[in-house]
């Protein structure tokens, strides 16, 4: 079989594997709240709440904090993928998935495929909203392109950092824990919410440093909104969408192989 005919087959497998994930969606959609409601909720919040109170050097609060809200939406994704495939694989599910004629490696990228799908889903919500309480695109139609770009990258490398939780924890009830222990922590230790230059002491440091950080600047400047890039700012926060995508291969090059070695010894024997 060539190389070329092992892909489509590949392909074909994800997308069975896709659908299946879509339909249990279709079944139980209480399943998009945190991806419809829950963001849609923090955006109201912040700008209603916040959006008179917080001073953004160059512009409004609303317009600085719908970036922050989309990658801290993103960001919590690892939760959906990690728990879907720990309980998968500790009901057996993916036992039975083995004896059929598919590709193994099937069954990870129709997770991704379906997890992408929700992500999509969220980041639309999240427009809507953002238009709503006053956020714009103040760019051209191609860096605009590029921030969704950019966010889409974000979401599969947050999709792959929840499989890799997924397939290393022992109970689905551990990838909430696992997941608030850091993705919370760095997406407010970041220019999320508050300007890095607001930060006090050494947590400015830290969250000019902050992989998020970087990747909030990133969509915030495709996308034409206040950046309130403090002054001597690392390179990361000088360059954000060249520092964005640079992290976020980074990260998908630890975790894609890392997740597919687990995956294999999980699912070997």
């Amino acid at each position: 079989m060539t190389f070329a005919v092992r892909m489509q087959w590949l392909l074909l497998d994800s997308l069975v594997f896709a659908r299946r994930n879509l339909a249990h969606v279709r079944q139980i959609p209480e399943k998009l709240i945190d991806v419809t409601l829950q963001p849609l909720m923090f955006t109201l919040l912040f700008a209603y709440v916040f959006g008179n109170v917080i001073h953004v050097p160059g512009g409004n609060y609303r317009e600085y904090v719908v970036a922050g809200i989309l990658v801290q939406t993103l960001a919590f994704g690892v939760m959906g993928p990690g728990t879907s495939i720990a309980t998968d694989l500790g009901e057996g599910i993916v036992d039975r998935f083995r004896s059929l004629p598919s590709s193994r490696a099937a069954y990870l990228f129709g997770h991704l495929l379906s997890e992408l799908a929700a992500t999509l889903i969220a980041i639309v919500v999240l427009v809507g909203a953002g238009l709503v309480v006053g956020w714009g695109v103040h760019a051209g139609v191609p860096s605009a392109i590029g921030g969704f770009a950019l966010l889409v990258l974000f979401a599969t490398t947050m999709i792959w950092v929840g499989t890799l939780i997924g397939v290393s924890v022992r109970s689905p009830d551990a990838v909430m824990g696992i997941a608030f222990l850091f993705v919370f922590p760095l997406t407010f230790l970041a220019n999320a919410f508050v300007p890095a230059g607001g930060l006090p002491g050494g947590l400015q440091q830290i969250g000019e440093w902050n992989p998020l950080s970087a990747i909030v600047s990133g969509v915030r400047t495709l996308f034409g909104n206040p950046t309130a890039t403090p002054n001597g700012a690392p390179w990361p926060l000088q360059h954000p969408v060249l520092g964005a995508v640079l992290w976020c291969l980074a990260i998908l090059g630890v975790t894609v192989p890392l997740t597919i070695r687990r995956y294999r010894k999980r699912t070997t024997g």
